[in-house]
């Protein structure tokens, strides 16, 4: 048995844990050592029957994520070895986009890995360590990726907000072999898409809505559509090759609007169809409808609304706005693409917010087809957190 502090803590916790459930909360610990951010710790009942082995993070309301349920299983180069294999062998199982050359390899917890995301773009990685317990073991990580993945470079992008959460500061840079080029070329099925691995959102693109993108090609031979928080193009682009008469790319920031127009061009479809509008949505959406404009297809694919307890009755506001103002630029028979990503925005709700923006607009709308997140993006059946984006297409009469 390997050395290490022990966390003690209350029945509660105790069941998840014996449901697999790899977070413990901070109120759950009855008992912690006083050992650095991301030390390994042994985790046991008040009786002292070994539970888990984790990851302890001092500073964070998710004081232990588990790495293994097995007493035995020694946590060490090997372990993250075999997780890493495992995580890319059921990538192999996926249905996945063809051809498809930007895929998430590692999904956190879904994958046994906690706090860990890793991305394949063409030959080049890009790694997110979120979590106290993936920091500290980051260099024996990008060695089992290198050995396992021999590609032109590794780099990091360990810059979201949840690292100040587990006490870490935000770092982003090469960690192996070379930077990758200010823009990269990728594939998504039959779209090709400029990457920006270094300043992009993420880790360069928006992954998880990889095969809803190519969905919308099958509403759009002749469509006028309007593509909200476009980011870069990519539903809008799976439009025009479709066939859409014309496409609106909205979003609020210029910069990735320019990016957008260029994987038009990438793709041979800047030919005069798309509209480039550098907007607040929600005021677009406003002067649309006061100026009676209609569209036959309209995706709202807008950021986190909710990142927190205390914005859910803001950000449920929120989805309901651009819904409704949606619903009501809908031609009859048009359809809606709408999304949220998230997290504490459970479908039911978000499926209910919808619902009444709807009605609020004097719709009869039928949900056709339930979204979520691309395979490579699995949720883990004792981790139902994992399943963060969830979309509705919706037929309007």
């Amino acid at each position: 048995m390997q050395n290490s502090a022990t966390v003690v803590v209350t029945p509660k916790a105790e069941k998840s844990l014996l449901r697999r459930h790899p977070w413990i909360f901070s109120g759950a610990v009855r008992q912690a050592p006083a050992v650095a951010a991301g030390a390994m710790v042994a985790v046991r009942a008040a009786d002292g029957r070994f539970l888990a082995w984790g990851a302890h993070s001092p500073e964070s309301q998710i004081r232990v994520r588990v790495w293994s349920f097995e007493e035995h299983e020694a946590i060490d180069a090997g372990f993250f070895q075999r997780r890493l294999a495992e995580a890319l062998a059921a990538r192999r199982q996926m249905p996945l986009l063809s051809p498809c050359t930007a895929v998430r390899l590692v999904h956190g917890e879904s994958d046994g890995l906690p706090g860990l995301i890793v991305d394949r773009y063409a030959d080049f990685l890009v790694c997110q360590f979120l979590s106290a317990g993936a920091e500290h073991w980051k260099a024996t990580i990008v060695a089992e990726l290198e050995r396992l993945l021999p590609c032109r470079g590794i780099y990091e992008r360990s810059d979201a907000d949840v690292r100040a959460k587990e006490g870490l500061p935000l770092a982003s840079g090469v960690l192996c072999g070379m930077a990758p080029p200010d823009l990269l070329e990728i594939r998504a099925g039959e779209v090709a898409l400029w990457a920006d691995l270094v300043r992009g959102h993420k880790t360069g693109l928006y992954l998880d809505q990889r095969e809803n993108q190519a969905l919308v090609a099958a509403f759009s031979p002749g469509a006028e559509m309007l593509n909200c928080f476009c980011y870069t193009g990519g539903f809008g682009l799976w439009a025009l090759r479709a066939g859409a008469r014309q496409v609106i790319q909205a979003d609020a920031s210029a910069d990735v609007l320019a990016l957008a127009r260029r994987n038009a061009q990438l793709n041979g479809l800047d030919d005069g169809r798309a509209e480039y509008v550098a907007a607040n949505v929600f005021e677009l959406l406003r002067t649309y409808r006061d100026s009676r404009r209609q569209f036959d297809l309209i995706v709202l694919d807008p950021p986190k609304f909710v990142a927190s307890a205390a914005q859910m009755d803001k950000g449920c506001r929120g989805y309901k706005d651009i819904n409704l103002l949606a619903f009501k630029l809908l031609r009859p028979g048009g359809v809606l693409l709408t999304f949220s990503c998230s997290g504490l925005v459970a479908p039911p709700l978000f499926q209910k917010i919808v619902a009444d923006a709807a009605a609020d607009a004097g719709r009869t709308v039928r949900v056709i087809g339930h979204l979520h997140q691309a395979a490579d993006h699995p949720v883990s059946l004792n981790f139902p957190e994992a399943h963060y984006l969830k979309g509705l297409v919706c037929l309007a009469a």
